[in-house]
């Protein structure tokens, strides 16, 4: 299978990421577009510019249409749904206008068998440092949501939406995925 996992900053997305990937050894695992943008030397503005994340969503349908365009169990940390919550968030969004990139984004999530979505859960599982914009966190959460369970872009993707503690959310994927946990 090919799965994404999905969700705003500091929600347990790359925890969940390791806890398949080790539950599941045969998968391959790929880190998310910014930190492989960064490790190319992509020069990430501090106070993130639509420019940054465009970047990142080019990755993200390029690592799914692409790079591992016929790969198969390969687990990927977020997935363009992600990078267009962010685009649609920034304070300059009315200026994010691809139609052709949302196009490719759309294909893109066709791709995938399955997208794990990790919500913010009341109260937060996660402590999110003081210097984290939160209102830019939920902002971006409750545009993702919408993306990825409203569909307005017909993604057709398979949608998972995991809560609770990181043990239960994986049971969640392995269950979907038909590999039982020990």
């Amino acid at each position: 299978m090919r799965i994404a996992i999905s969700g705003t900053h500091k929600v347990g997305k790359s925890s969940l990421l390791e806890a398949v990937a080790e539950a599941l050894p045969g998968y391959v695992k790929v880190d998310e577009p910014y930190h492989q943008l960064e490790e190319e030397g992509y020069d990430f503005n501090a106070e993130p510019i639509l420019e940054d994340f465009q970047a990142q969503l080019e990755r993200s349908i390029e690592l799914l249409t692409d790079t591992y365009a016929d790969a198969r169990n390969v687990l990927f940390d977020r997935c363009p749904a992600d990078l267009m919550a962010y685009l649609f968030t920034h304070e300059d969004a009315e200026a994010f206008d691809d139609d052709d990139l949302i196009e490719s984004a759309r294909e893109a999530m066709g791709t995938l068998d399955l997208v794990v979505f990790v919500p913010i859960e009341q109260p937060d599982r996660i402590a999110v440092p003081a210097h984290e914009d939160r209102k830019l966190r939920l902002r971006v959460h409750k545009r993702l949501e919408q993306l990825l369970l409203d569909d307005p872009y017909d993604f057709g993707a398979s949608i998972l939406e995991v809560e609770r503690d990181l043990k239960h959310r994986l049971a969640l994927v392995l269950q979907r995925v038909g590999k039982p946990q020990r």
